[in-house]
């Protein structure tokens, strides 16, 4: 029981984890995003 325990902790960890670095992600590239929309629109005008 004592294993399963760890297993199951250890396995949130790392699922938390990964769930961070994703939404890190998202957010630079929706950055990026804007930045290029941006630039676009300099441009046009």
């Amino acid at each position: 029981m004592r294993k399963l325990i760890i297993l199951l902790a250890a396995t949130c960890a790392v699922a938390v984890a990964g769930c961070n670095t994703v939404s890190g992600a998202g957010r630079d590239v929706s950055s990026v995003g804007k930045a290029v929309t941006n630039t676009a629109n300099d441009a046009k005008n």
